[in-house]
């Protein structure tokens, strides 16, 4: 875990891939994200998730007051992120805005499905950042803030995540974990009123699995 900014209203995280944001049920004993920074940090605020498999950039408000002004942001989808992906299979396509209507929390698995009649609005864009032989990195920036949006959106367009067994990525050697990790975050800042962006660095196994794909 790395601390890419802290003051004394937000503090901002990269995440690693093996850590849940807050506890989960059928986990309760487990270390979780939030326990361990309050630990180091006093009281913090949840301002939104990630995934546990998904690395990468959250942002937490260290004040009630922050805490409202950066779910305001949200809300009014004034707050910019970006994930990085790798995909199965090659995109012919340089970019693609999906629509996808979903519904979460399905069957014993808390699958995400696309559901024409009763999933609600769902919006992803995605942009090509390189092609390999059988697979592609792409940069995946969600509109709406939907359980697994991502994943099931790649899936959706007949492109799951490498290592996403969930939505029926083909067994892989390249990553241990849906290939996921949220590259950058763009947020004003509570108090100051400065837009701000922060970046998060790929984690070993993201960068292992693109050098391995890179051929190097």
């Amino acid at each position: 875990m790395q601390i890419l900014h802290q003051d004394s209203f937000i503090l901002v995280v990269n995440k690693t891939a093996d850590l849940s944001v807050l506890p989960e049920g059928w986990e309760k004993d487990a270390p979780y994200l939030v326990k361990m920074l309050e630990e180091k940090h006093g009281k913090i605020w949840v301002v939104h998730r990630i995934d546990k498999v998904t690395s990468g950039v959250i942002i937490f408000a260290l004040t009630a007051e922050a805490h409202r002004a950066l779910n305001i942001q949200f809300e009014r989808h004034e707050v910019e992120k970006a994930y990085h992906a790798l995909v199965n299979g090659v995109p012919k396509w340089g970019e693609k805005v999906t629509k996808f209507p979903l519904r979460v929390n399905v069957g014993h698995k808390h699958r995400t499905v696309v559901d024409d009649r009763n999933g609600v609005r769902s919006e992803t864009r995605f942009k090509l950042l390189e092609r390999y032989q059988a697979a592609a990195l792409v940069e995946a920036s969600p509109m709406t803030g939907r359980t697994h949006q991502i994943r099931v959106h790649a899936y959706a367009l007949g492109y799951p995540l490498l290592g996403d067994f969930l939505y029926s990525a083909p067994e892989t050697d390249v990553i241990a974990r849906p290939a996921l990790h949220a590259w950058s975050l763009s947020v004003t800042h509570p108090e100051t009123g400065k837009r701000l962006t922060f970046q998060a660095d790929y984690p070993n196994d993201f960068q292992k699995a693109v050098g391995l794909l890179r051929g190097k």
